[in-house]
């Protein structure tokens, strides 16, 4: 099944199938809601689901397809290499992402890849992948902007009362992110704290 907003994308995506004996296109469907609801009825092996569309975006649409039809194999097929796009379509269960730049061959192959329960990634994709396993293994990585802020002022010095001046917050919010960036990094202290964020380059 073909899910993209845009009819002249899923005409051309027909046509290109039609060209393949062994796959078979058994519906389209022009939002989120629609693949929803045309999924329960025909479980399609193989869905390529487009992620940007008006209303119910494709990781939602993936998600509740996935949870209807645990069967069925969801490709994300789209335009945009966005980390939290990519991040977004893997974790609802997407078995794949490629970009809308593909070949025909390409696209068959990772249909045909996907309904034997094979994993296929664009460059783009796995590069994201390799980048958010590395942060995730070192120290820092799941540190929000304004706790990297809070240790950086924290590593020049400043006191939870100076960083509250500083960045115009309440000094128990300031607080709340000191602690967060200890327990983040594993430090036993807010010196610790800093010791780890400069050696890692976290600030």
């Amino acid at each position: 099944m073909v899910v993209d907003d845009h009819a002249l994308v899923r005409s051309g995506l027909e046509s290109i199938l039609q060209l393949f004996d062994d796959i078979e296109l058994v519906a389209q469907a022009d939002c989120g809601a629609a693949a929803i609801r045309l999924c329960e009825e025909l479980k399609p092996d193989v869905v390529l689901m487009d992620l940007v569309m008006p209303g119910l975006s494709g990781v939602a649409a993936t998600e509740e397809i996935l949870r209807a039809c645990p069967q069925t194999r969801v490709l994300a097929l789209t335009s945009f290499s966005d980390e939290e796009l990519i991040e977004g379509a893997l974790r609802a269960g997407a078995i794949g992402y490629l970009l809308k730049n593909v070949t025909g061959e390409q696209l068959t192959q990772a249909v045909r890849g996907a309904y034997a329960g094979r994993p296929t990634l664009a460059p783009e994709a796995a590069e994201v992948l390799i980048h958010v396993v590395s942060t995730a293994g070192s120290p820092g990585g799941d540190l929000t902007g304004r706790e990297r802020q809070v240790l950086s002022l924290v590593a020049d010095g400043l006191s939870n009362a100076d960083i509250a001046d500083r960045l115009v917050i309440s000094r128990s919010t300031v607080k709340t992110h000191v602690s967060s960036v200890i327990a983040k990094l594993g430090a036993a202290s807010r010196t610790e704290a800093a010791t780890i964020g400069v050696r890692h380059h976290l600030i």
